[in-house]
């Protein structure tokens, strides 16, 4: 949550009990914060207790006329109001509502609805990292019709712009789901509705997001001119201008459209851009659900990608050893990806055996979940090449027997 959106909640909350919405301001959140104010009206402290599920003193605030925290606290209020709206200036504290049954929510459409629609696009992104965006196309899709409904619903333009954000990042999702299925005919509609979406809630990330799918889509279509145009669009938001972060996401997509289009100079010109943005990033920060992929892991395995396609294999092999360093081990796809992208690196150096064992252990990796689309792809160019560069035809066949079963299981 924002402070916006905290100070929204509480109002609706204050309104749920009182019967008039509230007067809290994004100022007075920051005061809590600061803790220039650390003893709210009543009002807000009962407000607050509703929206975060907590007591008021375990939220860090302080009586009037104490001078030290109640000694029942295990901690400094300080330290748990800094936790508190820690996680009040990203996206990930939805969990912080208790969600409750349909029947007993308020029949008004509010931040509460807000909330709640983005924890369940947090859990999409969360399966996305497991096992991969196949198969979330329909309930991506159903979260953005119920986030369209609830707009018609709303009785503020915050509220509204809000719910077409999420119904933008429904839309991206359904058609990520798509793109990483390799099934790309409806990933681009699904992504022009996303950018309209995106454009009503007057969200500059969300475009962000569209762009980045939409370059993402093209390489995939082999459409590298349109690649690169959509990364530098996606440079071109709001968002990326302020962000080193989203910055540096645009540069590296730009990157790997101009390796795939055979301008090596370039290619590496965005790559060092990239880095040299994402140096800049403060990566302790929260940040928005879509791109919380995107970090030192994620840029080792994009530049992978541009050194193997530019021709020097041996970098791409060390940036994919550095990738797989990196990322947490929630990042399954992910890590399935990077191994793969690994093999192919090590075969295009002439060293077959060591590639025939590496992408082996993309099938161990993703062990119980079917094989997404394009892991599929690229484990066909890892054969085709394998059978275009192995010493002997019985290696490349040896490979396909091994891995026919988990290839066709899968």
């Amino acid at each position: 949550m924002s402070a916006a959106e905290l100070a929204d909640a509480v109002n609706d909350a204050i309104g749920e009990f009182t019967g008039k919405k509230g007067t809290t301001s994004e100022r007075t959140v920051f005061r809590w914060l600061s803790g220039e104010n650390q003893w709210p009206q009543e009002r807000q402290r009962r407000a607050l207790e509703i929206v975060t599920g907590l007591p008021i003193l375990a939220l860090g605030f302080v009586p009037r006329g104490k001078s030290k925290p109640d000694p029942a606290l295990p901690e400094d209020p300080d330290v748990h109001r800094r936790r508190f709206f820690g996680a009040t200036a990203g996206t990930v504290a939805a969990a912080a509502i208790p969600i409750s049954p349909a029947s007993a929510r308020p029949s008004r459409v509010g931040t509460h609805d807000v909330i709640r629609l983005r924890d369940r696009v947090e859990r999409l992104v969360a399966q996305d990292a497991q096992r991969g965006g196949h198969g979330l196309e329909r309930a991506a899709l159903d979260g953005a019709a119920e986030a369209l409904g609830l707009q018609r619903k709303s009785t503020t333009q915050r509220v509204r712009q809000r719910l077409f954000a999420l119904a933008s990042d429904f839309t991206a999702t359904a058609a990520w789901s798509l793109i990483d299925a390799g099934q790309l005919e409806g990933a681009g509609r699904h992504l022009d509705r996303a950018l309209t979406l995106a454009g009503l809630a007057q969200d500059s990330e969300m475009a962000m997001q569209v762009w980045n799918l939409r370059a993402m889509l093209a390489r995939q279509r082999h459409e590298y001119a349109e690649a690169v145009a959509a990364a530098q669009a996606a440079h071109a938001t709001a968002i990326a201008r302020r962000s080193p972060l989203h910055t540096s996401l645009a540069h590296a997509r730009t990157a790997v459209g101009l390796a795939h289009s055979g301008d090596t100079r370039a290619a590496l010109s965005f790559l060092g851009r990239a880095e040299e943005a994402l140096s800049k990033a403060d990566l302790t920060q929260p940040r928005s659900t879509w791109i919380a992929f995107y970090g030192p892991a994620e840029l080792h395995s994009l530049t992978a990608i541009v050194r193997d396609v530019v021709g020097q294999p041996a970098e791409a092999e060390a940036a994919s050893h550095r990738a797989l360093a990196a990322l947490p081990e929630s990042y399954r796809r992910n890590r399935a990806h990077t191994t793969a992208r690994l093999a192919l690196a090590q075969l295009h150096q002439g060293d077959v055996e060591q590639a025939c064992d590496t992408s082996g252990a993309v099938f161990t990796i993703m062990e119980g979940a079917p094989l997404p689309g394009r892991m599929r792809q690229l484990l066909g160019d890892f054969q085709r090449d394998l059978i275009a560069q192995a010493p002997s035809a019985h290696i490349a066949h040896e490979w396909t027997d091994r891995y026919r079963t988990e290839w066709s299981r899968s």
